[in-house]
């Protein structure tokens, strides 16, 4: 990992100088992927489509790297202590009534195409302020 890169991931809010060592090691070469979707999925934190017989229906997935999904949570953790934009995500998914673990795995989702963008554009995270903050 160059250095670039590694400043690159840890702009990101919730990753320190540990987790950021550890998304590259995990992950490998970013090109790998097609873009943020492919890159949870490796994670398991993409929703899964399952369906029987005309029924359909989501579910979390259970499969994907069990050090990538780690990496992620670990850093929405951490992320929703530091960072006001995280700190609101996570907050609305409480208000919408999904539990501590559920928001924190729709905070990782989330984190994980942001953290795509950041190393597929090499341009470092640029906090935006909540939509309710602004005025």
């Amino acid at each position: 990992m160059s250095t670039r890169t590694g400043a690159l991931i840890r702009s990101l809010p919730g990753r320190g100088a540990a987790l950021s060592a550890e998304f590259p090691a995990a992950v490998g070469d970013i090109c790998r992927f097609t873009g943020g979707d492919a890159l949870a999925a490796a994670a398991g934190l993409a929703a899964v489509l399952s369906q029987s017989g005309k029924v359909r229906y989501s579910r979390s997935a259970t499969g994907g790297d069990k050090a990538l999904k780690r990496v992620f949570y670990q850093a929405a953790f951490c992320s929703i202590q530091r960072d006001p934009t995280s700190r609101a995500f996570y907050d609305r998914k409480r208000a919408e009534g999904k539990r501590h673990h559920q928001a924190l795995i729709a905070l990782a989702r989330r984190k994980v195409n942001v953290l795509y963008a950041i190393l597929r554009d090499r341009q470092p995270y640029q906090a935006r302020p909540p939509l309710h903050l602004v005025t």
